[in-house]
């Protein structure tokens, strides 16, 4: 088996983050036997199919979980899929949804192809020498709001609210990381498939990225020997998770889809299910007025978010 245990076992359900990049002729001919797989196992959360590869992550029980990666390691070049594993102690997520998508992960740059070459990858017990290195800098390749809940220590923040916006922000900023190595990370490692290739095509020649993420980095690393500030924003209902892959403290805006620290929670912006801080100024009275309504019906019970 090749997935990585991510937790501390305590959890009722079996987590598995993965990725893999290969050519799918027709995606959409995988699309249905791939849910069918999964609901006859009783296995929740969201797959991305394209024709460059498999993306997503999932929940169920330890043997829900096996018969869905076997399904997926026997569609075409996925015989090498690796995955992490994390636990959770109630389902992180509503349903089951299989998507087809132009990318596995949208960076819009038709040239870039992670099967041809990446960046170096660092193990998460070598990353901390890496970036401590007065001649390397850092980046942090997620969206700003991921960014704002946890980082390394001084990693550069391109402020991007999708991976879209990354090419641009590295045309714009190159020169400021002239002469200098570039260590790239992420939540799990896929973005930096792609954002390494992409600095590669760009002539950069010494990119490095954190293999496994941050989550991997996370699990390996003592908080005591730690670098990293803050907490892990992850894309189900847990939020967020620190180090041993513990759950974090955040909650999500269910207007935004925003991470919230306790605190925000607190300020007169914060409305369960309607409103934060963050997108107080995004949305109309009737949006929230919709949000107002369906925040109803999950409290009676007749709606899972």
């Amino acid at each position: 088996m090749r997935g990585a245990v991510w937790g501390n076992g305590r959890g009722m359900f079996t987590v598995a983050a993965l990725y893999h990049f290969t050519r799918f002729e027709d995606p959409a001919a995988l699309r249905a036997p791939l849910l069918d797989a999964c609901e006859s196992a009783g296995v929740k959360g969201t797959l991305l199919l394209a024709r460059e590869g498999v993306n997503g992550t999932i929940a169920g029980t330890r043997a829900g979980i096996d018969a869905v990666l076997a399904h997926i390691r026997a569609l075409p070049g996925c015989a090498g899929l690796e995955w992490k594993e994390s636990t959770a102690e109630t389902m992180p997520f509503g349903r089951m949804k299989v998507r087809l998508k132009r990318e596995i992960v949208t960076m819009g740059q038709p040239d870039v192809d992670p099967t041809a070459t990446v960046g170096h990858y660092v193990d998460a017990l070598e990353w901390n020498a890496l970036i401590s290195a007065p001649d390397v800098a850092v980046i942090d390749t997620r969206n700003d709001y991921e960014v704002e809940i946890g980082t390394f220590a001084g990693a550069v923040d391109p402020g991007t609210r999708s991976f879209r916006e990354f090419p641009d922000w590295w045309r714009q900023n190159a020169h400021r990381f002239a002469g200098k190595r570039i260590a790239m990370f992420c939540t799990g490692g896929i973005r930096c498939e792609k954002s390494t290739n992409y600095l590669i095509s760009q002539g950069v020649d010494q990119v490095f990225h954190l293999k496994g993420g941050i989550l991997k980095y996370l699990e390996e690393v003592p908080q005591q020997d730690s670098l990293w500030q803050g907490e892990c924003f992850v894309f189900d209902k847990r939020v967020s998770l620190g180090h041993g892959l513990r759950q974090g403290d955040h909650d999500l805006c269910h207007a935004c889809r925003r991470p919230l620290a306790p605190a925000d929670k607190t300020r007169p912006e914060y409305e369960e299910g309607v409103s934060c801080h963050r997108c107080l100024a995004e949305y109309t009275d009737a949006d929230r007025a919709r949000f107002r309504e369906r925040q109803r019906q999950v409290e009676r019970g007749e709606l899972e978010l």
